[in-house]
């Protein structure tokens, strides 16, 4: 049988490949450098072909190199599979868990629910990491996260999804704003006002204009926030009116600030919150229950809430 690589030189090939730096790969990988170059140099000669191009400055993958690399991606994620596998025999909600989520979501979401889950699941060490959807998505992928709470729909790729929550839009706008003398707002009520939305990048922009119906006005929007306190600040300077999901409006975000709100009435007014991950993973059935302990929490919140 012909000698194959190790994990471990796949895995010091990847390091260096993503930072084309060995003092830093070498960091990542938690070992000295001389030991990852030594790792790195067996795995070109076992292949017979240069992998890495160095110089003194820089050091660069060969294409052959980068190749190898995303090939080897798969395999560490197979093999980490594996090892989930195997640890949630034992406990599915037992070790770390690395838990992605959206900023529309984590400030609002993760307060209210992290004392029930350190209740349900002592043991579970959740670490999170807040960040726009696309690129939460790509940690996913890449195995640097194990899930993500996410707004839905979004086209997430090859990723499993369990339903957790809907999260209902409403109108913010000043007090004596025609909205506001409104018992609800129409989409059609909305339509020709200044809509305050989320920078290009943030699902809720997608999510709100789809409420609205307003997807074909996406330019029309008078200012682009950076985040949903941000808007409501917009909205108490008088500069426009604003949706906000009923998640962002039960932590708060309105406290001490003379805003009127206003359900809005249409079909379908609110996004899917969602537990995803791969396809692939070997702790489904961790996250099936983190997601019904999710739900369970975000339904007693609500209740009290109302």
């Amino acid at each position: 049988m012909k000698p194959l690589p190790t994990l471990r030189q796949l895995h010091y090939l990847v390091a260096v490949v993503d930072r084309c730096h060995f003092g830093k790969a070498a960091e990542a990988c938690l070992v000295s450098q001389s030991t990852l170059s030594a790792g790195i140099q067996e795995l070109e000669s076992l292949l017979g072909a240069p992998l890495l191009e160095r110089t003194k400055r820089s050091v660069l993958p060969t294409p052959l190199g980068r190749e190898i690399a995303e090939r080897a991606r798969s395999l560490l994620k197979g093999a980490e599979d594996l090892v989930d596998i195997a640890r949630s025999v034992d406990n599915a909600m037992a070790g770390p868990l690395h838990l992605g989520v959206i900023p529309t979501i984590g400030p609002f979401l993760i307060p209210r629910v992290m004392p029930a889950l350190r209740d349900a699941f002592p043991k579970l060490k959740l670490y999170l990491r807040e960040d726009q959807t696309a690129r939460l998505l790509d940690r996913l992928e890449s195995g640097e996260l194990d899930a993500a709470l996410l707004a839905l729909p979004y086209p997430s790729g090859d990723v499993e999804s369990i339903d957790i929550a809907e999260d209902r839009f409403s109108v913010v706008c000043p007090p004596g704003h025609r909205l506001s003398r409104m018992p609800s707002a129409r989409p059609s009520d909305v339509a020709p006002e200044d809509l305050l939305l989320l920078e290009d990048g943030h699902c809720l922009r997608d999510h709100a204009l789809a409420a609205c119906a307003l997807e074909g006005t996406r330019q029309s929007a008078a200012f682009q926030g950076t985040s949903l306190h941000t808007l409501v600040q917009m909205v108490a300077n008088g500069l426009g009116v604003t949706l906000l999901p009923q998640m962002a409006l039960d932590s708060g975000i309105l406290r001490g600030l003379d805003l009127t709100v206003r359900p809005l009435d249409a079909d379908r007014p609110f996004r899917r919150i969602g537990l995803v991950w791969r396809r692939t993973s070997g702790r489904k059935e961790t996250f099936r229950q983190l997601a019904a302990a999710l739900k369970e929490a975000i339904a007693e919140e609500t209740v009290e809430a109302a």
